[in-house]
C-alpha cells in the first residue's frame, strides 16, 4: 500500500486485453469521502459517509500517480463519480463519468455528485492504447444567450451570485469550474463586437446534461454538435418541444449570463444571439484574470488609453496568441510591460494574468 496525493492506491498488474503482448498496471483508489475541499458544495460529514440535503458535489485534491492512465470504473453507493485529467498545457480536461478521458495523465481529479448519503466510493484507473482528442482551436458556436439573473442565489458551484456578476452557465456539469476557480472559462462576443471572458459557474439553461459542444455528447446525440437541445426543441419542436425535466422550452437558449456580463461586459440590453469558445477545448498558452475588482478591461491597444472593447471576469481563464510590449502597468502578478492579445485585436495587461507561458511574441 502507498500513497499518491489523498488517495490510498493499490497497484494490481493486469494482462492488457487491446495489446495481449503487453502488460497493464491498475490502481484502485478507495476516495476518502472526509477529505473533500472547500470547493465543494452542499455536503457534510455524517458518521459512517458524506450526505447533503440538496444536491451535493465534493471535490477532491487532484492526485499524482506513478504512471500515466486514460481508462477508469468506479463504484460509488448513492452517487455519481465525474473524474478529470490534468492536460500538458496544464489545464484539465473535461469531467467524465463516461470511463474514458481524452489523454493519458499522470494528475487527475475526482468529483462526487449525489442527493443521497455515500458511504463509499472506489476508482480503477489504467492506461489502454487509444487514440487521444486534441484541438488546437478551441471549439466555438453561435447559440442564444439569456441573462441570469437570480442575485443572491446559489450556483451549482456554491458561489453566491452578487449584483452585476460576471460568470456563465452551461447546460452540462462537464464543463464546470469548482468554486473560485477558471479552469472552464468562456469567451462570449455580441453582435456590437464587444466580447467577454467569463467562468462556467452555474449548470443551465434548461437543461444539466447537454454538452452541445462535444461529439459525440452526453445526451441528444442524433443533434447537430453545436446545437443546444432547447434551440433544437423552441425551433423544431425536437422533443415535442420539451427539455429533459419535460417542461415547455420557451427560448433556444444555449448559455446564461451573469448580469455584469451581460449588461457591462457585452452591453447588450436583452436576449441575444451571440458566439461562444468555449476555451478548455483548445490547447495552447493560456493564464486566468487576477484582478482585485470584478473584472479586467480588454482593450484594443496596448496601453489604457486604448478603447475598451470588453471585460474579463475575476479568475477567467484566456487564451493567449501572442505577447507584445506596451505600456507598464502594476497589478496583482506584479510590475510589466508585457500586454496578452486573446483574441484578433483585444488586449490585456500580463501584470493582471497569471499562468502564462510559452507565449509567442506578436
Amino acid at each position: 500500500m502507498r500513497r499518491w496525493g489523498a488517495f490510498a492506491l493499490v497497484a494490481v498488474c493486469l494482462a492488457a486485453t487491446a495489446i495481449p503482448a503487453l502488460a497493464s498496471t491498475q490502481f484502485e483508489v478507495d476516495v476518502p469521502l472526509a477529505e473533500y475541499l472547500q470547493e465543494s458544495t452542499g455536503v457534510f460529514r455524517t458518521a459512517d459517509g458524506i450526505s447533503t440535503a440538496d444536491t451535493g458535489m465534493a471535490i477532491y485534491p487532484p492526485t499524482e500517480l506513478p504512471m500515466a492512465v486514460n481508462t477508469f470504473t468506479a463504484a460509488v453507493s448513492g452517487g455519481q463519480l465525474d473524474l478529470r485529467g490534468k492536460l500538458p498545457d496544464g489545464g484539465w480536461t473535461e469531467w467524465t463519468d463516461t470511463g474514458t478521458l481524452d489523454v493519458s495523465t499522470k494528475t487527475v481529479q475526482v468529483r462526487l455528485v449525489f442527493n443521497e448519503k455515500v458511504r463509499s466510493a472506489r476508482l480503477a484507473l489504467r492506461h489502454v492504447p487509444i487514440r487521444p482528442r486534441t484541438n488546437a482551436t478551441p471549439l466555438s458556436y453561435r447559440v442564444f444567450a439569456t441573462r441570469e439573473g437570480l442575485v443572491g442565489g446559489k450556483t451549482a458551484n456554491g458561489h453566491i451570485i452578487v449584483e452585476r456578476d460576471h460568470f456563465a452557465a452551461l447546460p452540462s456539469r462537464r464543463g464546470l469550474s469548482p468554486k473560485q476557480t477558471g479552469s472552464y472559462s468562456v469567451q462570449v462576443c455580441a453582435p456590437n463586437g464587444r466580447c467577454a471572458w467569463a467562468p462556467v459557474w452555474d449548470v443551465g439553461p434548461w437543461n444539466t446534461r447537454d454538452d452541445y459542444w462535444n461529439h459525440p455528447r452526453q445526451e441528444w446525440q442524433d443533434l447537430p454538435q453545436g446545437t443546444p437541445q432547447a434551440q433544437a426543441a423552441y425551433q423544431n419542436a425536437y422533443n415535442n418541444g420539451l427539455d429533459q425535466f419535460g417542461r415547455n422550452v420557451r427560448n433556444p437558449a444555449g448559455i446564461d449570463l451573469g448580469d455584469g456580463t451581460f449588461w457591462d461586459a457585452l452591453k447588450l440590453t436583452g436576449n441575444a444571439w451571440v458566439t461562444v469558445t468555449y476555451l478548455w477545448t483548445g490547447s495552447g498558452p493560456h493564464g486566468y484574470v487576477r484582478t482585485p475588482g470584478d473584472t479586467l478591461n480588454v482593450r484594443s491597444g496596448t496601453n489604457s488609453n486604448a478603447p475598451i472593447v470588453g471585460l474579463a471576469g475575476h479568475l477567467a481563464q484566456v487564451r493567449v496568441e501572442c505577447e507584445t510590449v506596451g505600456e507598464e502597468l502594476t497589478g496583482s502578478q506584479g510590475t510589466s510591460d508585457r500586454w496578452l492579445r486573446i483574441a484578433p485585436g483585444r488586449y490585456v495587461a500580463k501584470a493582471y494574468v497569471s499562468g502564462v507561458t510559452g507565449a509567442v511574441t506578436c
